[in-house]
Order: C-alpha cells, then sequence, then structure tokens
C-alpha cells in the first residue's frame, strides 16, 4: 500500500487516544464507580453510530529523531452520532486527563461542538465533568500569564452556548464533579440531570474553605441542594438512567426551533374515561389531594415526563403526549403552599414556558392555583416581581394554550392561567371556585362591623359565608359567559386530545420571540 506508514501513523495515534489519562486513571475513574467518557457515549449513542472529530488532538512528545513518543490526547471528546434513530452531537469531558480542566483541552474542539449543533440544528447533549473553564491555578505558571475571562477570541464558546438554547435542544449530564464553566454548561441546558454521587458547584471546597466555609463536595453542591435550588432539573442513582432521561426528553422535541416535535401512534383511547376523576378532588375545601394520578389519568398513558420536580414545588412541569402529540404541561401541586405560586415557582413557570415557546409545544395547564404566596418570606423573594415576569411568559407565548381549573383560581396568580389577549381553550371542573381572593379570613375583614355588632358572631359568620357561597357558584359565573365552560372531570382526556388535533397545524416551526433562558 502506498499510503501504508502514514496509517500505521494515524491507527498509532488513535491508540494513544483511546488510552485517554492512562490505565492508572481509567482505574482511578473506575474505582470512583464512574465510567469513563469514551464508555459514556458507547453506553449512550446508539451501538456503531458515533463518529469522533479530532479524536488524535492532544499534547505530543518526540524524540530527538523527531518521531512521536506520546501523546496525551485532549480532554474533550466530540462527534456526531444518533440517539434513537435521530442525529446528534455529543460532547464529554475526559476526567482521565487533569481532570477535565481546561489545561489539558484544546479550546476549540468544545467550541466545534456547540457550533457544528447550531449550525447543522441538531441536537447536542454535553457530558461534564470537570471544570473545563480557563484552567487551574498552575495555568498561571505553565503559560507564564494570567488568563482574562472573556479576553480577545475567548468569547466563542459562551456566544454559542447562549446561541443554542434558542435553537436546538440541550441536555446536560452532570456525572462526577462540575465545576466553574462546567458548571456554567451544565445549567445552560433545556433539561439536566447529574448522579447522585456527582456535586456541582461554581467553585470547590477548597475555594471555598478560604471563605470560612468548610463543607464537603455534597454539602456545598451535591444533588439534594442542586435540585432544590433549581440548579439542575433532576438527579438519578446511576449513569445509565441519566443516559436514559437525556434519550427519554428529547423524544418530546423537534431537532430545532426549524421542526415540529414528533408525534408518535398512541394505543391510548383518545375517549377514554376515568370514573376515578369524579372523585379526584375533595368536596371538603381543606383536604388536599393528590395531583400527579390526574396527570397520569388524561395524557396518554406512561407519557408524562416530570421536570424540575424538587423545585418550585407547587408547580409539577414536564412533557408528554395527547393522542401521541407532544405537549407541555403544567400542573399545580396543593401539596405544596395549597398550590401557591413562590418566587421558585414563578422562576419555574418561566423557564418552562420558554422551552415550550421555543421548541412549538402546546401547553396544558391543569390549574388550582389560590394565589401568590403570601407572608414575610414571600416579600423578602419578591415573589410579585418574579410573579409579574412569569404572567409575561405566559403572555408572551404564541403556542396554543388550555387550561383545566381543578379547583382554586383566585387573585392575581390565578388570572396567571393563559395567555392575555388571545383565544384560548379553558374548562372548569365542577369542583372549581374562584374570586379576587379566597372568602376564607376576608369575610372577618370585610364585615367586621356587622360580626361584631351581632348577639353571635359565629352564627353571623356562619350566616354571611353560607350567603356568599351560593353567589360563588360557578354556574353564576357561567351565566354570565365569564367561564367558557363547566365540564364533567370524566370529559377531561377527550377535550384535551381535541386540544392537541386542534393545535397540532397550529404549531410554527420558525424561530421562537422568547429566547430560553438558563
Amino acid at each position: 500500500m502506498v499510503w501504508q506508514a502514514e496509517l500505521e501513523e494515524l491507527r498509532r495515534r488513535e491508540d494513544f487516544a483511546r488510552r485517554m489519562g492512562g490505565a492508572d486513571k481509567v482505574k482511578r475513574q473506575h474505582d470512583a464507580g464512574r465510567l469513563t467518557v469514551r464508555e459514556r457515549v458507547e453506553q449512550l449513542a446508539d451501538p456503531g453510530s458515533f463518529h469522533e472529530i479530532g479524536a488524535i488532538a492532544g499534547r505530543a512528545s518526540y524524540d530527538a529523531e523527531g518521531r512521536l513518543a506520546e501523546l496525551t490526547p485532549s480532554n474533550c471528546v466530540f462527534g456526531r452520532a444518533t440517539l434513537d434513530g435521530r442525529p446528534v452531537v455529543l460532547v464529554g469531558d475526559d476526567f482521565t486527563v487533569r481532570g477535565g480542566s481546561a489545561d489539558a483541552t484544546i479550546r476549540e474542539k468544545p467550541l466545534m461542538a456547540e457550533r457544528m449543533a447550531h449550525e447543522f440544528q441538531l441536537p447536542l447533549i454535553r457530558i461534564i465533568e470537570g471544570s473545563g473553564g480557563g484552567g487551574s491555578v498552575k495555568t498561571i505558571e505553565t503559560t507564564g500569564r494570567a488568563n482574562l475571562p472573556g479576553g480577545v477570541g475567548g468569547t466563542g464558546l459562551f456566544n454559542y452556548t447562549t446561541l443554542n438554547l434558542s435553537a436546538v435542544p440541550v441536555v446536560g449530564l452532570g456525572l462526577g464533579s462540575v465545576a466553574g464553566l462546567g458548571a456554567a454548561r451544565l445549567a445552560s441546558s433545556h433539561y439536566s440531570v447529574m448522579t447522585k454521587s456527582s456535586a456541582m458547584f461554581v467553585a470547590g471546597p477548597p475555594v471555598v474553605a478560604r471563605l470560612g466555609e468548610d463543607l464537603s463536595k455534597e454539602q456545598l453542591g451535591g444533588w439534594e441542594i442542586q435540585t432544590r435550588s433549581g440548579g439542575v432539573d433532576h438527579a438519578v442513582e446511576t449513569e445509565e438512567e441519566a443516559f436514559a432521561c437525556a434519550r427519554r426528553f428529547l423524544s418530546y422535541l423537534p431537532s430545532s426551533v426549524h421542526g415540529l416535535p414528533p408525534a408518535v401512534p398512541c394505543e391510548d383511547d383518545p375517549g377514554r374515561r376515568d370514573e376515578k376523576l369524579m372523585a379526584a378532588v375533595p368536596r371538603d375545601r381543606r383536604r388536599v389531594y393528590q395531583m400527579r394520578p390526574i396527570i397520569e389519568s388524561v395524557l396518554d398513558r406512561g407519557s408524562f415526563f416530570e421536570m424540575g420536580k424538587m423545585f418550585g414545588r407547587s408547580i409539577i412541569t414536564g412533557l408528554a403526549r395527547l393522542d401521541g402529540r407532544a405537549v407541555a404541561v403544567m400542573a399545580s401541586d396543593p401539596f405544596f403552599y395549597g398550590g401557591s405560586w413562590t418566587s421558585d415557582t414563578c422562576q419555574k413557570v418561566v423557564r418552562f414556558i420558554d422551552l415550550a415557546e421555543t421548541f412549538h409545544l402546546p401547553v396544558v395547564y391543569l390549574m388550582d392555583c389560590p394565589g401568590f404566596m403570601v407572608g414575610l418570606e414571600a416579600e423578602r423573594s419578591a415573589t410579585i416581581r418574579h410573579g409579574v415576569r412569569a404572567m409575561a411568559a405566559m403572555n408572551q407565548c404564541t403556542v396554543p394554550w388550555c387550561t383545566i381549573v381543578v379547583r382554586n383560581a383566585f387573585g392575581v396568580a390565578g388570572a396567571a392561567h393563559q395567555p392575555a389577549g388571545r383565544l384560548s381553550l379553558r374548562y372548569a371542573w365542577l369542583s372549581a371556585r374562584w374570586g379576587s381572593l379566597p372568602l376564607e379570613g376576608g369575610i372577618e375583614a370585610a364585615y367586621r362591623a356587622e360580626i361584631d355588632a351581632a348577639e353571635d358572631p359565629a352564627a353571623k359568620l356562619a350566616e354571611i359565608e353560607a350567603r356568599l357561597n351560593q353567589l360563588r357558584s360557578p354556574f353564576r359565573t357561567a351565566e354570565t359567559f365569564w367561564i367558557e365552560e363547566i365540564i364533567d372531570p370524566r370529559e377531561t382526556r377527550p377535550l384535551l386530545c381535541d386540544f392537541a388535533r386542534l393545535a397540532d397545524p397550529l404549531r410554527r416551526p420558525e424561530p421562537s420571540r422568547l429566547q430560553m433562558r438558563p
């Protein structure tokens, strides 16, 4: 063969790349219960589909005669692959080479991965373990200069990280210690997952210790911290579960904003009526109930994929299907603050509506909201400011929208249940009730003089409450067409499937007016 020597040189360099940081570093990775980046890519991608780019890029050393002696590959591995038959871009940190630090990478590699996803309109999955930033403390000595974050020629990655949020689905997998820019890359995604043995932080325990806080990795940025703060959407036990979550999340979304979410055949009867829904909401208004069984009942069976469960817990968010069509689902959870919107809830709503708008997903909202959270903590966390932003996101969105008023709709947050200024569908259950504010507590204030003057104040309070409850009947509201339809709860699934069919041709495959925010 004419080029045999060169082919052998190529294969030798590829062999160095497959060794990663060396047998001892690979063993350390395995001993810690973690896969190597190449094992992760192999398990995540469809078998045999990964086409690597830049495998032999790295730092080489040569002997006195100019022959290659050693090659330490860049600790960024990236390329194209398919997931469930769909093309994607995969980019991963190799922790066996300098702990995933930028000291051992070539910055053009992660940048090219981001550009490739953007230019070819392909979903992007980041496998993150390490810092991936401007380097470690030692970088100053090895380069002879200090790194200026965002210095000349250094903002390309930041640019595409932002651009991709409004262009293609981005998934972040945190599979170890994730710090600095690595943490930013994980958070800058539409959906993020970490293993419960992992941790994420802006700066690790040694840096934080200098500030007087002596914390372990788990105490500083473990999965409970990050899922409850909203830094990461979900936590799982194993890396294999994280890969499954990534595949399932992407199954609901188009490959880019220029396409439509895929539909799948539906084996669940769109006309199915669930008798249990008639008893799902207790008649006693002081009793709470489980919203998730209601969600599972009205959607295609087994299709609900929850996101951000531990953050902003008075609202449930996730992707699902109705008659095989992908939709974005929000639902109140009365087990947390009675379904009231906290500042965290409002932030969660903004991000989720942005996701739906960006990828043309119709929204279904199962509502039970007694208003914004009140009290000192609510004021300290600027609930009303975050609430107004959530209302703005709702009003700015253009995707089809359907609301089911399950129980409560009170106050300003009660008004934030459908986009203002355009048509959406709305149905109220028989259990629904609404008003400017709940009667409980308000009667005593509004009728204080009358109650105090009564011979039996308790009886007078009960009399006023009974009178007002009659006027508060949802049927009185329907008489004046302030509510379009009051429905038998068992009709919910057929009506939602009908909504999904009506919405299908209205989803426009064009860039969204809203840019998805981290």
